[in-house]
């Protein structure tokens, strides 16, 4: 599951702007993600059936295999974690098109910390989310209407 979807990640980021990407040895009980040279992140990279097929629990529990990578790494070697996920149907060649997870607060900073980029990236930048999260955030923002016995507060 690993090696082929790694070494793929890290040829899309050196294409991307990360030239020092590579893969990382493993470290055992203190994973410290499964790319390196790319300092501020921790990558957490899954590929082939169990990527294609994953739950939303899979998910989850990967989410969390890359967090807990992130501290173990420490934040002076990765800020952010990242969770890159093979889809079915596309292979290597085209891992720029694969699913990348972070969590809201990794997005929010990302969004407001390069001068033009929401300007920039917004026509071609999509987040995935459940409908139950973006709804749930509408919410918050004041859209809907009231729900009887389930407020909403800011």
């Amino acid at each position: 599951m690993g090696t082929k979807a790694e070494t793929a990640v890290v040829r899309y980021l050196h294409a991307n702007g990360f030239p020092h990407a590579e893969r990382r040895s493993l470290r055992g009980q203190l994973d410290a993600g499964d790319i390196t040279g790319t300092i501020g992140v921790a990558w957490e990279v899954k590929g082939g059936h169990a990527a294609w097929d994953a739950s939303d629990a899979q998910i989850a529990a990967w989410w969390d295999e890359a967090e807990a990578e992130r501290e173990n790494a420490g934040l002076a070697w990765a800020e952010v974690a990242v969770l890159v996920v093979q889809r079915r149907g596309y292979g290597p060649e085209r891992a720029g098109n694969w699913w990348a997870y972070a969590d809201l607060a990794t997005i929010t900073a990302l969004a407001t910390a390069g001068e033009g980029f929401l300007s920039a990236a917004a026509p071609n930048f999509w987040l995935k989310t459940r409908l139950s999260d973006i709804v749930l955030a509408l919410r918050w923002a004041g859209y809907g209407e009231p729900l009887p016995g389930r407020e909403v507060e800011p």
